[in-house]
């Protein structure tokens, strides 16, 4: 593509050189910097992109795009000088691909918790409607029957727009994705178009980033600010914070709940671990998710496809059908009538949440063992509130390694004990590493329990010191089951 094609509508600085060029890719990485690539010099948070300037244009860059403009000018490149060049990355990579948003049906799902159960129930039930559909999420991106691993929750400007125009060639109609308040911040959905957002709830998380709770708010409703008329923004308006969404949003305002009136409402009938059966508009249904917290991803999925213009019945009917996403309140059940749960919840309120329903499922004798830890390289605030969440709703609580990254385990666990009160230490055990933990949980089960694994839910690594070493807690959760059945 040429140069000037890639600028088109970009607020520019200062242009040195010429703009009659061709742009081979677009890089920000300055290792993957070759002939004719563009490359933008970024200010991260470890490190700013702009002090490898020089190191882009010997391996072959053609093109740059920085804030400051450096000392030595070669004449034999352009250099694009802007206010922000994570915006300009934005921007530049949906010229580069030809604006894929644009040629599909794009709605982002954002909130704390429930954004992967969201996004993969609607990509599953669009399928089941007949649609080609495209799918981003922590979990796993979809193209269609295609499976492109996912790293990030939302991916950088770049791969996600050559993403999107994957899905375009393969004849997406739709594409639902996850946006991370990260993602918003770092501007890596700049230049997309979206036909409309939901929003799930928020919680306390993500603080190490965000630093404060505010800040946390402001990102998530940026993305709400930017929607344009002829959108849709559907919101949880039992969240406190869910009208705040809608403030300065020109797209249409629409609802869901569970406890106030709404545009699309739901009350619970029953609640089991065989399922949902709900009251959702006044439409009695069942379905195979399991927990008040599914009631209301079941809700906005709901919403979402009838602003999308699809027959309430079918879109029921299908719905009631469906599971949820990998990893989310996962469950098996031994020959010993041991229940086993694999949940993702690594947020106070998601570890609530879990918990919370299975107390409303449970018959009231067996115990809740849970296992709990939490990620190193984040948010520490939270370590403590985790252990005393899981302490006040279980009868048994084995704190324990997450993905430690870079972080002491050992010292990531005692920081999680500080949340312990007196009267909880009793009933919590410390075991560090994560597959010892599994294993005592499941020796002290008797027929009946409940077991929850928390944190990790879909993952099948373990991250340590930099390498992930192959780590599933449904595997070794259904193998220590096995042993003691």
């Amino acid at each position: 593509m040429q140069l000037q094609e890639v600028l088109y509508g970009i607020k520019i600085t200062t242009v040195l050189g010429t703009t009659n060029r061709a742009v081979s890719a677009l890089v920000f990485d300055s290792r993957q910097a070759e002939k004719e690539t563009m490359f933008f010099a970024i200010k991260g948070t470890l490190s700013d992109g702009h002090q490898y300037i020089q190191s882009t244009i010997d391996a072959g860059a053609t093109a740059i795009v920085c804030e400051v403009l450096p000392e030595l000018i070669h004449p034999d490149v352009t250099y694009i000088q802007v206010e922000n060049s994570a915006v300009a990355l934005g921007k530049m990579a949906a010229n580069f691909y030809e604006h894929p948003s644009d040629q599909l049906q794009l709605v982002g799902i954002t909130g704390t918790n429930g954004k992967t159960t969201i996004a993969t129930l609607l990509f599953k039930l669009f399928r089941e409607l007949g649609y080609k559909v495209g799918l981003i999420s922590t979990v796993d991106n979809h193209i269609n029957d295609l499976v492109v691993p996912a790293t990030h929750t939302t991916p950088n400007p770049i791969a996600l727009n050559l993403l999107l125009q994957d899905m375009v060639n393969a004849g997406c109609d739709y594409c639902f994705m996850e946006v991370s308040s990260h993602a918003v911040v770092q501007h890596r959905i700049e230049g997309l178009s979206f036909k409309g957002g939901v929003f799930s709830n928020i919680t306390h998380d993500h603080l190490d980033f965000h630093k404060t709770f505010d800040n946390y708010i402001k990102a998530k409703k940026a993305f709400f600010d930017g929607l344009p008329a002829g959108t849709f923004a559907l919101t949880n308006t039992d969240d406190k914070n869910g009208m705040v969404m809608l403030q300065n949003t020109k797209a249409t305002k629409k609802t869901y709940a569970l406890k106030q009136l709404a545009d699309f409402k739901a009350k619970i009938v029953e609640n089991s671990f065989n399922g949902l059966h709900l009251d959702i508009n006044n439409a009695d249904v069942f379905f195979k998710l399991v927990g008040s917290f599914n009631a209301y991803n079941l809700l906005a999925v709901y919403g979402t496809a009838v602003l999308l213009g699809q027959d309430e019945f079918t879109v029921l009917t299908t719905l009631s059908n469906l599971t949820g996403a990998e990893g989310r309140f996962d469950y098996i059940t031994s020959s010993q009538n041991i229940i086993g749960i694999v949940d993702y919840a690594h947020t106070p309120d998601a570890v609530q949440n879990v918990l919370s329903t299975i107390h409303d499922i449970r018959k009231g004798t067996e115990q809740v063992i849970t296992i709990i830890g939490c990620g190193g390289d984040r948010d520490k605030t939270k370590r403590p509130i985790m252990a005393q969440v899981a302490c006040d709703w279980s009868d048994k609580v084995i704190l324990t390694s997450d993905n430690p990254r870079t972080e002491n385990p050992q010292t990531i666990v005692e920081e999680m004990e500080q949340g312990v009160s007196p009267t909880n230490k009793r009933k919590t055990l410390s075991i560090v590493d994560r597959r010892e933990a599994i294993k005592t949980a499941c020796h002290l089960a008797k027929p009946g329990d409940i077991i929850l694994l928390a944190g990790k839910g879909h993952e099948k690594y373990q991250e340590i010191n930099g390498v992930r070493y192959h780590f599933d807690d449904k595997e070794i959760l259904s193998e220590q089951l096995n042993l003691i059945s």
